[in-house]
């Protein structure tokens, strides 16, 4: 797999007094952005159901996130993110399993490799940034809490790391500051793309759910759709 950072990350479902507590904890507000975020797949949903997930987001570019791994209670995830559009290229050609001759940025492997726009939508984000003191290392997280133009709210506290050494010293942070925010140990939250899906596109959500539970043995009470996107 081409190389890209390690994201480090746990959702949330954020409350009206989330700001106010992140400004007591010493979070600075980096901005407040509005942005629309295109997703591709191929008709079958293939990026998806392998975990790896293709989105354009005006004024940034593309990205893919990678399946990494994830906790037994699934409240966090892993993803390796790639931003360099030859990583991304590559990394599509190989969950495919296609190649591409002569292929260019992404844009340009669109049509060869059958993607198509899967969802689309506007996002209104604010992003918080703060460091938890008193360990040896301190790793800076980033807090995002998003509404999206569908009437879903969502947060998510979010590490980067570079090498799966640090995965360890990332998670234990993502989790305490989840703690401080009040966030209790068994709650998740699904990502937008999903609940986009869910509303708009339930023949295809619940594909992804089927695709879901036949991969892995189950969990109690787990949410359904807690480890997609």
């Amino acid at each position: 797999m081409a190389q890209g950072l390690i994201e480090v990350e746990r959702k949330f479902v954020p409350g009206s007094g989330t700001e106010e507590r992140l400004q007591e904890l010493g979070g600075t507000l980096e901005h407040r952005i509005i942005f629309r975020d295109s997703y591709y797949d191929t008709p079958e949903l293939s990026l998806m159901r392998a975990d790896n997930w293709l989105r354009h987001r005006e004024g940034s570019g593309w990205e893919l996130k990678c399946s990494g791994a994830a906790s037994p209670s699934g409240s966090h995830t892993e993803y390796k993110e790639l931003t360099v559009e030859l990583a991304i290229v590559a990394q599509l050609c190989e969950v495919l399993d296609t190649d591409v001759l002569g292929a260019g940025g992404v844009a340009a492997v669109l049509g060869p490799l059958r993607l198509q726009e899967v969802a689309s939508f506007v996002t209104t984000r604010s992003s918080w940034k703060l460091v938890l003191l008193g360990t040896e290392e301190e790793l800076p997280l980033r807090v995002d809490l998003d509404t999206a133009d569908f009437g879903y709210a969502v947060g998510e506290v979010e590490a980067l790391v570079h090498e799966e050494a640090e995965v360890p010293t990332a998670l234990e942070k993502v989790h305490g500051l989840s703690s401080l925010l009040g966030v209790s140990e068994q709650e998740t939250a699904p990502a937008k793309l999903i609940v986009y899906l869910r509303r708009f596109r339930p023949q295809d959500y619940q594909h992804l759910l089927e695709v879901k539970s036949s991969k892995e043995k189950p969990q109690g009470s787990q949410h359904p759709d807690s480890g997609l996107g």
